[in-house]
Formats: structure tokens, C-alpha cells, sequence
């Protein structure tokens, strides 16, 4: 057989959640360069324009759709309009996701709340509806955003680590119960990557060197460092993978 087309996504329908943040974008591009049309999801759907532009001037369709991805049935709604658009999902990348760092003892429900239902109850939501439409189809690619902090236990991240941690098993779940259906459930688990997210962070004191040492190659992933990964879960050079963390860190985690 020929390998030359593993990588191929011509005729693929991808749907981004979080699609205007630094990680969405970038997937989005590099998937549409592989030959796939977009659907680019957000609460903020006006900050994909450039995308839009970028994405219709490599010869692919693309559209952005509004949608809370805590509420389910925007999320509903929204998928509706992406199967009616596109016609078929064939990939749906869960990108979206929030943070706020602080000390264990000063987060308050509400900032709890609000980073779980992003991070981890918006996976669920946006996974169940797309999930449906994949079991019709008989096949579909799931590409969660999990994180180093999945497995490690970073100070003044709790309700992110907590949730980036229920992704991480909601992704082996997922693809447990659907691998006789026909869907693959992946996770990427990046290590800090320079994105609007981490910008401000990053620029406080020394924490850009002091992060960057904790990491074996000596520093910080950038959102293209994600794209490869997301070809390859996407695409079917993966299609006897399903229920695997794929660290993209650095060596972070083998250290």
C-alpha cells in the first residue's frame, strides 16, 4: 500500500472549539494546509476573521459559529448549524479552555466553577453533541486539549490541573466506549505553550526562566508545536490510536 496520503485531510470537516485563541488558530491553519474545511467555534466568533481570511485563501471552506460551551444547548445549537453548513463532522477539537492562577487558598467557588465548566464540563458537552453525529457517520476523530498539569501537580493551578486531569480520563473513557463505533478519542497535553492564556504570566518577573528551566529542552512550546500532533490525531495516519495523552512538552514529563 502507499503511505504517501496518510497525512491527507482532503474532504475532512473539522470543528474548533476555542478557535480565536493562540492553540485554535494554529491547528486551524495548519489542518486547513492538509486540506480540510473549517468550522471555527467561540464565544467570540468576530475574533476569527483573520483565520476566516487565511483559512479561504488556501482554497478551503471555513465559517465561524457563536457558542457557549458551557451551556448545552448553544452547544447543540451550534452543532446543528456546523452539520448543516459542512454537511458532515468528521474531526472535532476541543480547544477551548481558561485559567487563573493563585494560591490554593484564595480561589473562590465561582472562579472554581468557571474554570471546570470551561476546561472540562465544555469538553463533555461539545464531545456528547458532535458524538452523536459521529455514530450516525459510523466514524469521527475527538481531539481533546489536556495539559502537562493532567498528570503533574503545578502549584496555584488547582481547578485547572483538577480539570485539565478530568480530561485526561474523559478522553480514555470516550474512547473506550466508542472504539467499536468508529471514533477515535485523543488528547494533546502541551506544556506551557506563549499564548494570550500564559502572556501574562509569563511576562511577571522571572517566571518566563524559571519555567523554561523546568522543561529539558530549555523552552516553552509555541502554538505551531501543537500543529503536527493535531495533524496526526486528526488524520489517518492515527486510525489504531485512540485513548492516548500525547505529550507535546518538551520532555517536561520524562524528566
Amino acid at each position: 500500500m502507499s503511505y504517501q496520503n496518510l497525512f491527507n485531510l482532503s474532504d475532512k470537516v473539522v470543528l474548533i472549539t476555542g478557535a480565536a485563541g493562540g492553540l485554535g488558530q494554529a491547528m486551524a491553519i495548519g489542518l486547513a494546509e492538509y486540506g480540510a474545511d473549517i468550522a471555527l467555534a467561540d464565544l467570540k466568533p468576530e475574533n476569527t476573521n483573520d483565520i476566516l481570511a487565511q483559512i479561504h485563501g488556501l482554497g478551503r471552506k471555513a465559517a465561524a459559529f457563536k457558542v457557549d460551551i458551557t451551556d448545552k444547548d448553544d452547544v447543540r445549537l451550534m452543532v446543528e448549524k456546523v452539520h448543516k453548513e459542512f454537511g458532515k463532522i468528521d474531526v472535532l477539537v476541543n480547544s477551548a479552555g481558561i485559567n487563573n492562577r493563585k494560591k490554593l487558598e484564595d480561589y473562590t467557588e465561582q472562579e472554581w466553577d468557571n474554570i471546570v465548566d470551561v476546561n472540562l464540563k465544555g469538553t463533555f458537552l461539545c464531545s456528547q453533541a458532535v458524538g452523536e453525529i459521529m455514530l450516525a457517520q459510523g466514524k469521527g476523530k475527538i481531539i481533546n486539549l489536556a495539559s502537562v498539569s493532567s498528570v503533574l501537580g503545578h502549584p496555584h493551578h488547582a481547578p485547572y490541573a483538577a480539570s485539565k486531569g478530568g480530561v485526561a480520563l474523559l478522553t480514555k473513557v470516550m474512547a473506550v466506549e466508542w472504539a467499536k463505533r468508529g471514533i477515535n478519542v485523543n488528547a494533546i497535553a502541551p506544556a506551557y505553550v506563549r499564548t494570550s492564556l500564559t502572556a501574562d504570566h509569563l511576562a511577571e518577573g522571572d517566571n518566563y526562566q524559571q519555567i523554561s528551566n523546568t522543561i529539558p529542552m530549555g523552552r516553552l512550546g509555541e502554538p505551531e508545536d501543537i500543529v503536527g500532533a493535531a495533524v496526526y490525531l486528526a488524520s489517518n495516519a492515527s486510525n489504531f490510536v485512540t485513548g492516548h495523552l500525547l505529550m507535546v512538552d518538551g520532555g517536561r514529563c520524562a524528566d
